[in-house]
């Protein structure tokens, strides 16, 4: 059906504003600060048939786009004669969604006139689901905590009781997780609400045709983009700390043919006996983001940007597994996938490659009972460095892939008896280069008074560095560690009430020789205290000084002079 294509760009553009409206009644009415600080969600709006118009800016890749392609689980399950105005669904299952049973998909059927027209959808992290928190400890999904099959939420606008109180029975913060849903809920309320407003404004009865082109322009787009790529196989690997020092192996074969991409990810590791596996659906949304990323991250994000991208990878393998496997740290092998691919892509995209980064987002979760008997849980994320760009340095402290946001000093001291002693960039921990990584970040976590604590620290790159690009340096490999020595990975370990602990994230890789950076650039660097006059000296070539007062608590440029050592014996 033809549709004018002036009404096409109009409601797409309000669909954006109305997916923004959904997002900010999310996130202002959430509870937890995993949702609230952090942003660990995503929004969307999908037709009738279930396929993605458009997302929200601000949700992360693998909530988003395993969304996206879960949703027709959704629509299987629940056909539109089966459902009815205030309906409202929700699963957390992993093979379904996002990969890990934290993770709840709620899903609202939006009706116009007794006819079902769009669905609004969102997907947040839980603060918890039982089991053992979030670790890599367990060796099957069972252990990990409650899976909800795909079933109503709400029926007719009416809370279904029973399934509140078996999942407030089944978690160790039920207000949190409880109120967490219910901003779900609301959020796709206010969406659904504006898109039948939009609806009545334009007197459509349905929103399929517009939503067909939406996304049929979205295909075209990245369709011209891959065209104008060289047609070839390109390959990439890489590897990760995996669980006790067992390393995963992630390796892609990347075909380009025509105006479609093909990312098998044979070769990699096997599932793992740990909770590091990746479900396909997972594997599917941070492929499919990072190729777009590379390519053209400018074409607007929804199931026809999908289609030209095809993902494949063994069963059985860690990037495809099979239940009952583990995968509540899944982000632990996920979140290399674009770092992967990036580099697979260099030779077919010159001049546009990206060192590799900290990648894995770090998750702290800290338990315990205060001097008062009172019990507490806290969910910190944490962000290392971004791999340097062909033009420009890595970013600090940022979430790539992910996109979350680290939590707030405030927040953490306010919700938990914690006290961060300490929160600075973490000097020399971007690989040095004609571009340098970005930095990780230095924190140090105390209880306040004498507590029972505990600490679960879903970390990774503590052993094998963010690479370099083009004679770039490796970032630095990150440190989870007490005054007394290192603490496991992805495990959880009780503390003692004075303990003290280092959370180091790591930094990022450099791009090009260090001897070619701009020594005004090294001196800038050593002046803002991202790399010490040392490694000025003995990765730059460049020598620093300092001459102004050693007292002074904030230096200028023009306390220190820079010469290049550069050619000299």
């Amino acid at each position: 059906m033809s549709v004018d294509p002036i009404l096409v760009g109009v409601l797409g553009n309000r669909l954006h504003s109305i997916l923004a409206e959904q997002q900010n009644a999310l996130v202002n009415t959430a509870f937890s600060s995993v949702v609230r600080e952090s942003l660990d969600l995503a929004c969307a709006v999908f037709d009738s048939r279930g396929e993605m118009i458009g997302q929200s800016v601000g949700g992360t890749p693998g909530h988003i786009n395993a969304m996206a392609t879960g949703m027709r689980h959704f629509v299987a399950a629940y056909p539109p004669e089966t459902l009815e105005p205030g309906d409202v669904l929700l699963t957390n299952d992993p093979w379904q969604t996002a990969g890990q049973i934290n993770d709840i998909t709620v899903a609202t059927p939006v009706f116009l006139r007794g006819r079902l027209v769009a669905w609004f959808a969102s997907c947040c992290h839980a603060p918890d689901i039982g089991g053992r928190l979030v670790s890599a400890e367990a060796t099957e999904v069972f252990e990990e905590g409650l899976r909800l099959p795909i079933m109503k939420f709400l029926r007719a606008g009416e809370v279904n009781a029973d399934l509140e109180l078996l999942i407030r029975a089944n978690v160790r913060t039920p207000e949190e997780t409880i109120g967490d849903l219910y901003a779900q809920v609301t959020g796709n309320e206010v969406g659904a609400a504006s898109l039948v407003r939009l609806l009545e404004e334009f007197a459509l009865d349905t929103l399929d045709d517009v939503a067909a082109e939406i996304m049929n322009r979205s295909e075209r787009a990245l369709r011209d983009a891959l065209a104008k790529l060289p047609d070839g196989t390109y390959t990439s690997e890489l590897a990760t700390d995996g669980f006790d020092d067992e390393e995963v192996v992630l390796k892609v074969t990347v075909t380009i043919d025509g105006d479609e991409i093909h990312l098998d990810f044979a070769g990699s590791s096997p599932q793992s006996r740990r909770g590091i596996n990746v479900v396909l659906n997972y594997t599917r949304a941070y492929a499919s983001f990072a190729v777009k990323a590379a390519i053209s991250p400018e074409v607007p994000h929804n199931a026809g940007s999908f289609r030209p991208v095809h993902v494949t990878a063994p069963e059985g393998s860690v990037l495809n597994c099979t239940p009952p496997a583990p995968v509540a740290s899944r982000h632990l092998i996920g979140h290399f996938l674009p770092s992967l691919l990036i580099t697979a892509l260099r030779e077919a995209l010159p001049g546009n490659a990206l060192a590799h980064s900290a990648d894995a987002l770090w998750m702290t979760i800290w338990r315990g009972t205060d001097a008062e008997g009172r019990e507490f849980m806290l969910n910190v994320f944490q962000t290392g460095g971004i791999g340097a760009r062909s033009t420009k340095d890595g970013l600090s402290t940022t979430g790539f892939p992910s996109g979350l946001r680290s939590t707030p000093t405030e927040v953490i001291e306010t919700m938990a008896p914690l006290i961060q002693r300490e929160r600075v960039l973490r000097t020399d921990s971007g690989g040095a280069g004609k571009w340098r990584g970005g930095l990780g970040q230095c924190t140090t976590m105390a209880a306040r008074g004498e507590i029972s604590w505990s600490v679960n620290g879903n970390v990774d790159r503590v052993l094998r560095p963010a690479s370099g690009v083009d004679s770039g340096h490796d970032g630095a490999v990150g440190r989870f560690e007490l005054t007394r020595g290192p603490l496991p990975s992805k495990s959880r370990v009780d503390l003692k009430p004075f303990d003290v602990v280092d959370v180091f994230l790591p930094g990022g890789g450099g791009y090009g020789d260090p001897f070619e950076r701009d020594p005004e650039a090294v001196l800038a660097d050593v002046v803002d205290r991202y790399i010490t006059p040392r490694a000025a000296r003995e990765l730059y070539g460049v020598e620093v000084t300092y001459h102004g007062d050693p007292e002074a608590l904030v230096r200028l440029p023009e306390d220190y002079t820079a010469v290049s050592l550069r050619g000299r014996k």
